[in-house]
């Protein structure tokens, strides 16, 4: 399939089926990732596999963006093993975990696999209850699995800017 076809057909999962991940596509997902380009390819990034009931439910109880995913992952950047700008000293962690990230969501819709990008969660309270080192920060969640036989697009996935709106040639 060709790249552009992949991404235009994904859209955010909020309805899993409970069939498992097998773990040769759950391993490609990973591997997509830990090839993503960071900063200096420093890679300061975690992922967090949630999987076992008992962390799901866990996880579910911290937050109602689970969707019943068979699988979560979990998103850290750290900061303190991250390139820094030379000119203001900001921190690349979060973009270089998001980066990382969206590999990981493009490789998952290639296996065949749905996901749905999450930021609706209390990063600390998530955190604590995990006992997440706290040099990292969590940045989101990825629910990850196969789509339930109801599930569709969002009522706004097909909406887009248009071109002119969104990129001004210099």
């Amino acid at each position: 399939m060709d790249l552009l076809q992949l991404m235009e057909e994904r859209y955010f999962l909020r309805a899993y089926d409970a069939r498992p991940v097998e773990e040769e596509k759950l391993q490609r997902v990973l591997e997509a990732g830990r090839i993503a380009p960071t900063a200096k390819n420093m890679q300061p990034w975690k992922v967090y596999v949630v999987e076992k009931e008992k962390d799901l439910a866990l996880l579910r109880s911290l937050t109602p963006c689970a969707f019943d995913a068979p699988v979560v992952l979990m998103f850290c950047g750290i900061e303190a093993e991250s390139a820094h700008s030379g000119f203001d000293g900001h921190s690349w962690d979060q973009m270089d975990t998001t980066i990382v990230m969206t590999h990981m969501m493009l490789e998952a819709q290639a296996q065949g696999l749905g996901t749905c990008i999450v930021g609706w969660f209390d990063s600390e309270a998530v955190q604590k209850a995990f006992q997440l080192p706290e040099e990292e920060h969590l940045w989101c969640l990825l629910p990850m699995g196969y789509p339930a036989a109801d599930a569709k697009p969002g009522p706004q996935h097909d909406r887009r800017k248009e071109m002119s709106q969104l990129v001004t040639r210099l």
